[in-house]
């Protein structure tokens, strides 16, 4: 039932637009309309029709995950199929992906069309499914919420076996191990456990450097169930921190709890960030927070809705989202504590557990 709602739902914005179909070649877009979960495929999907077009090697998995759709079988050179894909559809106007499709496969849709004399006009369409799927049902958000419980029973783990002298790679492979060993699916993005000076980077890369007393470790975690990701990250210090690791601990905390005391429907990504960002611009760290205050999270580790500067997108019930604010300073080291939240009725749920 929940395809048949989404197909219902972009049927509609497909009118609204008037759009005679949608040619989908985005994964995480034709897994959420389609159920089928293989690596190579497009979606064509009209008011009447919705058609899973997949090569020889998918057809299978093609017929049993994605049940609601005529599967219709393709083969390398575009040319050879995709008229015979539209042929009988009668389209005048062609949605594609526009921040999927490349140049060079634009341009080979374009050849074939005009090869084939089809009176049909490719309009670039941009996130029209990611609108979609910034809300979440509530089976994603259990989905989620289980991928989650997952990363804050890793971090907790960590906790108790990192120890000064290990090397950033050494903890972000017991990290992994556990993410795995407890249910996760291939983790969304690399790991992250940056100590010292590299913590600065905000997506530095573990290194075989050994991690000292006394300074910052980032530590930026994400498992994934379904098909569903979680996002994580937590900065510690091993033995005594310095004043330096205090105050900016400190302010990074602050300005997490502000946006999330005043996130509600409504409200947007732009104000949040902004609330945020003053915080710790008022601390004396403005510069050295550099990157947006969050994002959406689902079936891509970083989607719909963006929490950054300028950002004019909505919050709104169902959207699950990071709020992670961070200070980074150049040869000192930094700090991040992201968190994943979801709106309901208004008001924000903190889904992350992890101790801070």
């Amino acid at each position: 039932m929940k395809i048949a709602n989404r197909l219902q739902k972009l049927r509609q914005k497909l009118t609204e637009k008037e759009i005679d179909a949608i040619f989908v070649s985005q994964p995480e877009n034709r897994y959420y309309l389609s159920g089928f979960g293989g690596s190579s495929g497009y979606l064509l999907i009209t008011p009447q029709s919705a058609i899973l077009a997949t090569d020889f090697r998918y057809i299978e998995q093609a017929k049993r995950q994605a049940p609601d759709y005529e599967i219709f079988q393709i083969s390398a050179d575009i040319a050879d199929w995709f008229p015979r894909l539209i042929a009988e559809l009668s389209l005048g106007r062609l949605g594609f992906e526009a921040g999927d499709i490349t140049f060079t496969m634009h341009q080979r849709l374009t050849d074939t069309l005009n090869k084939a004399k089809f009176k049909l006009r490719l309009v670039p369409v941009d996130g029209l499914v990611e609108y979609l799927r910034a809300i979440k049902e509530p089976e994603e958000i259990q989905l989620i919420t289980r991928a989650a419980d997952i990363t804050d029973n890793a971090f907790d783990y960590i906790k108790d076996v990192i120890h000064t002298g290990m090397s950033e790679k050494e903890v972000a492979w017991e990290i992994e191990k556990f993410l795995r060993e407890k249910g996760s699916e291939p983790v969304p993005f690399d790991i992250i456990v940056a100590a010292g000076s590299n913590s600065a980077l905000p997506h530095a890369k573990p290194s075989p450097r050994a991690i000292r007393c006394g300074e910052p470790v980032l530590i930026d975690i994400g498992a994934r169930v379904e098909g569903y990701s979680s996002d994580l990250s937590r900065t510690i210090c091993l033995g005594i921190p310095d004043d330096t690791f205090n105050k900016v601990y400190d302010t990074v905390v602050e300005a997490q709890l502000t946006a999330i005391a005043a996130i509600k429907n409504g409200i947007t990504g732009g104000e949040i960030d902004n609330l945020a960002r003053t915080v710790i611009k008022q601390a004396g760290y403005g510069e050295a927070f550099g990157h947006s205050l969050g994002h959406g999270v689902g079936l891509a580790p970083h989607e719909a809705p963006r929490l950054g500067p300028n950002s004019s997108e909505r919050l709104a019930d169902g959207m699950v989202f990071t709020i992670e604010p961070g200070i980074y300073i150049t040869g000192w080291g930094g700090v991040r504590i992201e968190d994943l939240v979801v709106m309901e009725s208004g008001k924000i749920r903190v889904i992350s557990k992890a101790s801070k």
